[in-house]
């Protein structure tokens, strides 16, 4: 029979210990002469069904506490303090209410306050912190427990659970399943896959996708030379060299991509160009492949576009408050032209699909020419431009018009048809919306004169013309401050006195970034410039179009430059002024 007395008069000979025991041991005999009295009934002291469960759960937590430190240590995660106190307090605080209720019929409901004080932080951290690591690095998802999984049977010395015809999961290869389709339809070939498996670099291929999607690439460059193939994926814009292929390696990946895609093979001279999907963990991925002949043999590019993203709004492009509204109010007028204008890979699609959210799409009858559809739109009807079949910009416009749309959008006006056409639907009573290749937004106007379009057409029908440029955003991880000089501040026309600190990326990093790896930017935002066309830019180009007389009539007008937009990124810090002049110059 176990006597509480005893328990506590050995409880104070083991915590007094050395010189105390023995004073301990004089009053032993005291107590147990006064608990003979004290009979306690058969069996534990303790419940063990409710006494291990909390044990298990402190251990746990203690468990949890150390991973989120070493984790934040390890990501360089600037809100380290914090999500240290959340999850150890939260914890403590779980524990407290948990033992300071009864351990009667209470004990259930302690329990469940004290998991909910666990796990509630936990997972909030995890879903934060699975946002700034690649996808192999996250924890809790389907992925990594079946590793985790794997791995412990490994160590038992048993075979694996999760295989690739159980689970995605695949201890052979990364989990990314391609899908034999072609871009924007939903029929299947699986004839494809099948025989771009039977390759024995289709792993090699599979390994090079997974890697390009795991760092954010939005191209894939496959670049032959003598002795091998070169691999550079193209990064927030940036192209970036990775792992090349030797020569007969390199040539069979690209039979695999050009296998998925449903190119000849044996065409290794003219260009082709194709489309395969991917599914990656429940993201939805599209592949456009083209290829071309060189001297050194084929040459191989893959557009990334990732379905799974959702169309940007234009308050997340990057505008400043007052050009989002400008651009609101022209978007939803009933008729006009509204271009966007910048190089290749500028946003200008991007831009016109957010453009497109601020309609109701419900109510009106929108219709989309493009080459290829890069998004999808409910409620809008969306074709693509079939060179071969002959479906231009120009003809399908012209079939348009025969279909009561109200909003038209022309993935592109690349020759005098098209502009033609564009105008005059702008001028029928269509909203019309449109790119254009050029540097900035004034030029714009020139470039649809040199297309051969009337000058009174584009002054009548033009209602603003947006230029844009992207410009690769700092990473918060890594980023570093710096006071910049006076000279530049004054040849900026900033105040230095209201200037204090420019941001960069850091020049000499005592380690690699885990967010951005190492390039100190991560992802991109938008630089703008607006032109509204006024009453008086419509006389001046109707009588004699001058570029210096539109840019001053604009600048009259308020238009803030490419520049001046892109000053005020590097001032609240979120692009550094040597990105700045990389890409506005």
């Amino acid at each position: 029979m176990i006597r509480p007395s005893l328990l506590l008069a050995t409880t104070l000979i083991l915590l007094l210990g050395g010189a105390g025991a023995a004073e301990a041991a004089e009053v032993l005999p005291v107590l147990l002469a006064q608990s003979q009295t004290v009979v306690r009934g058969p069996g534990l002291y303790l419940n063990l069904f409710k006494f291990i469960p909390v044990v298990l759960i402190y251990l746990l937590w203690v468990w949890t506490t150390d991973w989120v430190e070493h984790d934040t240590q390890e990501l360089n995660n600037p809100r380290f303090g914090l999500w240290n106190s959340v999850v150890f307090f939260s914890g403590v605080l779980g524990l407290v209410v948990m033992l300071a209720l009864p351990w009667g019929r209470f004990f259930l409901i302690g329990l469940a306050l004290l998991l909910l004080a666990y796990f509630i932080p936990l997972f909030i951290y995890i879903y934060n912190r699975n946002q700034m690591v690649p996808d192999d690095q996250k924890v809790m998802t389907p992925y990594h427990l079946g590793e985790v999984a794997n791995d412990l049977l490994f160590k038992l010395g048993m075979r694996p659970l999760f295989n690739r015809d159980v689970t995605p999961v695949d201890r052979a290869g990364p989990p990314i399943t391609f899908v034999g389709k072609s871009q924007g339809s939903a029929k299947e070939d699986p004839d494809r896959v099948r025989r771009a498996e039977e390759s024995r670099s289709y792993m090699a291929a599979k390994e090079l996708v997974y890697d390009a999607v795991l760092r954010r690439a939005t191209d894939i460059h496959l670049e032959p030379s003598t002795e091998q193939l070169s691999v550079r994926y193209r990064i927030d814009g940036i192209l970036h060299a990775a792992e090349p292929f030797d020569r007969p390696t390199g040539d069979a990946v690209v039979n695999v991509f050009k296998v998925l895609a449903a190119m000849d093979i044996s065409e290794k001279r003219k260009p082709q160009d194709g489309s395969f999907g991917a599914k990656l963990q429940a993201r939805d991925l599209d592949f456009r492949v083209a290829t071309s002949g060189s001297k050194a043999g084929e040459k191989l590019v893959m557009r990334i576009l990732d379905n799974s993203a959702s169309i940007t709004k234009l308050e997340e492009l990057g505008m400043r408050p007052k050009l989002v509204e400008q651009v609101r109010n022209l978007v939803t007028q009933p008729h006009g032209m509204f271009l966007c204008c910048g190089p290749t890979g500028a946003g200008k699609s991007t831009t016109l699909y957010a453009s497109l959210r601020e309609i109701d799409r419900y109510q009106k009858n929108i219709i989309t020419v493009e080459d290829p559809i890069e998004y999808h739109l409910d409620n809008v009807t969306q074709m693509e431009v079939n060179t071969k079949a002959g479906q231009t910009f120009a003809t399908a416009l012209r079939s348009i018009l025969r279909q009561d749309p109200d909003v038209i959008m022309i993935g592109e006006i690349r020759d005098q048809e098209t502009a033609s056409i564009a105008c005059q639907a702008a001028n029928t009573g269509h909203m019309v919306f449109s790119t254009v290749h050029s540097n900035d937004a004034v030029t714009a106007l020139f470039r649809l004169l040199d297309l051969g379009v009337e000058p009174f057409m584009i002054a009548s029908a033009l209602s603003a013309v947006l230029g844009q440029r992207l410009v690769r955003i700092l990473c918060e991880s890594c980023k570093e401050p710096y006071k910049p000089k006076p000279e530049f501040l004054k040849k900026a026309n900033l105040p230095a006195e209201k200037v204090d600190v420019f941001y960069r990326r850091p020049e000499n990093p005592e380690q690699v970034c885990q967010q951005c790896g190492g390039t100190g930017y991560f992802g991109r935002t938008g630089i703008y410039e607006l032109l509204i066309i006024t009453e008086a830019l419509r006389d001046m180009i109707r009588e004699n179009p001058s570029i210096n007389k539109i840019k001053a009539e604009a600048r009259k007008n308020g238009m803030i430059y490419l520049q001046e937009d892109g000053l005020r990124q590097v001032i609240q810090g979120r692009t550094s002024i040597e990105e700045l002049l990389r890409v506005v110059k």
